[in-house]
């Protein structure tokens, strides 16, 4: 895997990934910025609940379960000094289908959480990693 990070200017950086996408990352006003893309500490919540997300959808369907929409809302703290790494990280995920159960849900959270995503058990190697969800019946 790789990836490419250009300078444009001030702290708007372009990062192109190895599949050949582009994402704009750009700081805030205070920092030389001009608050046009995510910050890079932003692109690791998002990429830790895009890879999560990936896992507890790929589960349940291959559970041949009747998943209609899954969502990761993702909550960080910071450490206050300088390395300022992620201290705590909590998924809460909202699903919806027809039939599914708790105990499905969870358990697809769970593998998720303990041994497919790559970026949580990573980051869960600094932070306290937590996560939920809650389930929604749809007809």
């Amino acid at each position: 895997m790789k990836a490419r990070i250009k300078w444009v200017e001030n702290t708007l950086f372009l990062g192109e990934s190895g599949s050949g996408h582009t994402v704009i990352m750009d700081g805030p006003p205070e920092s030389g910025g001009k608050n046009l893309g995510v910050r890079p500490m932003e692109m690791l919540l998002i990429g830790m609940g895009g890879c999560a997300s990936f896992d507890v959808v790929h589960i349940l369907r291959k559970g041949r379960h009747d998943i209609r929409h899954c969502e990761a809302l993702v909550e960080a703290e910071r450490a206050d000094t300088d390395p300022k790494v992620f201290t705590r990280i909590h998924l809460h995920f909202v699903v919806s289908g027809k039939g599914l159960s708790d105990s499905v849900v969870e358990r697809a959270v769970r593998l998720s959480a303990e041994k497919y995503c790559s970026a949580s058990i990573m980051l869960g190697k600094t932070a306290a990693v937590t996560h939920d969800f809650e389930l929604i019946e749809t007809d």
